[in-house]
């Protein structure tokens, strides 16, 4: 068995070298470990890329920081993250792991200045360096390790109370949402089988149908998980499929389907009776799609490479519904993610234009009277209201349509933006479109 310490390490180096995703860099780390030390592992890693700009200012305070080795940094940011964020860890205990992971890996020259700098931390962290006044932006993006520029855009977005929230929530930890397969079990009969697997369950506190879960260890280990009787569905997710409103007997296209979430959700709903189409433009992502229908037993759902953007001449006007939820900045899921925080923003830029180019596409399956869903996992205008309203502009056959959540008393005209502060799920943007 490994260290979960030692796993978090090779995570964050992971990250930083390869530019790789945080879950997929947490997997590859935990392989092997026992379930206490992958707990570990995940805490550690997630809080240093949650917490990464606060982090690295008060060590350097102590220490040319910057200046240091990129592996340096990363052990005395995990060093750091055990002082100031876990009380059940000993700051000893931190220091030492800390200094014998220098030695371990020959930084002997190193071993002095990482205790030096963890002890100093450790005795002033109860009075540690205030963190600059001033600037609104500059002080949150700090405060809760995000880019300035987000910080920025949010308090324009929110204001300053809410913007705060919002950055607060993505480093806060996140129970997991799960909806039920009610072709596979009733209610009870999840919340029995996930009860018996340790997890601890809770209704959503305004969708139906859905729960929230904690411990139980790794989900794709548990039986109720195995056995097809639910699948990791965010709210706001499930929201905006609900919104569709997909039925029994209908043909639905879902054009950016990977890893199926929503066209799974879509098969339930229908009650796994009709056709649902998932595409994606990688052919690797086909076969987890696959392997999802089969486990949730849902015979409706094939999957099928293509690209958004591409006409497909027989598809033209065939769906009653069609879903795009189309690649975004994923600004939305941070909380979950959060090492997006750290992607270059210049690369954002050119996301609209992808997007409207994969709606411009997919509305051609429309049949008249038929579906339109356009959906993001992101909170900037830009990439979601632009968007919609410049393709409805164009788009006089087709005109939004009000729809309503289930236990969610907010009413629209078409277009909602769910919000992490607001009502507790992943930012998400979703627009309903009729066809005349």
């Amino acid at each position: 068995m490994g260290s979960g310490r030692d796993a978090a390490l090779e995570a964050l180096t992971a990250c930083r070298r390869l530019d790789a995703w945080s879950d997929g860099s947490m997997k590859a780390a935990c392989r092997g470990l026992d379930r206490r030390e992958a707990a570990l592992c995940a805490r550690l890693a997630y809080g240093v890329l949650q917490n990464r700009a606060l982090l690295d200012f008060y060590l350097g305070a102590y220490c040319g920081f910057a200046k240091l080795e990129p592996f340096i940094r990363d052990v005395l940011r995990l060093g750091a993250y055990q002082i100031l964020y876990m009380d059940r860890v000993p700051d000893s205990a931190a220091v030492n792991e800390a200094v014998e992971t220098v030695k371990r890996k020959k930084r002997q020259r190193a071993a002095g200045l990482v205790n030096a700098v963890l002890r100093r931390l450790s005795r002033e962290k109860d009075s540690l360096p205030p963190l600059p006044a001033g600037d609104p932006a500059d002080h949150l993006a700090l405060r809760y390790s995000h880019p300035r520029w987000l910080a920025e855009r949010l308090l324009d977005l929110l204001g300053g109370e809410e913007a705060e929230a919002f950055l607060r929530l993505d480093n806060e930890s996140v129970p997991t949402a799960i909806q039920r397969n009610p072709l596979r079990c009733t209610a009870r009969e999840l919340t029995d089988r996930l009860a018996e697997s340790g997890g601890r369950v809770e209704p959503h506190p305004w969708l139906p149908d859905c729960w929230l879960l904690s411990g139980g260890g790794e989900l794709e280990t548990m039986p109720a998980f195995q056995e097809g009787l639910f699948q990791v569905q965010d709210a706001a997710a499930r929201g905006a499929v609900l919104a569709a409103g997909p039925r029994p007997g209908d043909r639905v296209l879902d054009v950016c389907a990977a890893p199926g979430g929503k066209s799974f959700a879509a098969a339930m709903a229908m009650e796994d009776r009709g056709e649902v189409i998932a595409c994606d433009i990688h052919p690797h992502k086909l076969a987890l799609i696959e392997k999802g229908a089969a486990r949730l037993g849902l015979g409706c759902v094939r999957a099928e490479l293509a690209d958004g953007r591409e006409r497909r001449e027989a598809w033209a006007g065939a769906f009653d519904l069609v879903l795009c939820d189309v690649p975004c900045s994923g600004l939305g899921v941070i909380r979950k993610k959060p090492d997006i925080r750290y992607k270059d923003p210049a690369a954002l830029a050119g996301l609209p234009r992808v997007q409207r180019a994969i709606l411009e596409n997919a509305a051609a399956y429309v049949r008249p009277g038929g579906a339109l869903l356009y959906a993001t996992c992101t909170v900037l205008p830009e990439e979601n209201e632009d968007v919609a309203e410049d393709f409805l502009t164009r788009h006089g056959e087709f005109q939004k349509e009000p729809f309503s959540l289930p236990g969610l008393e907010e009413e629209n005209d078409g277009a909602m933006r769910l919000w992490p502060q607001r009502h507790g799920t992943d930012g998400f943007y979703v627009c309903k479109m009729r066809k005349r």
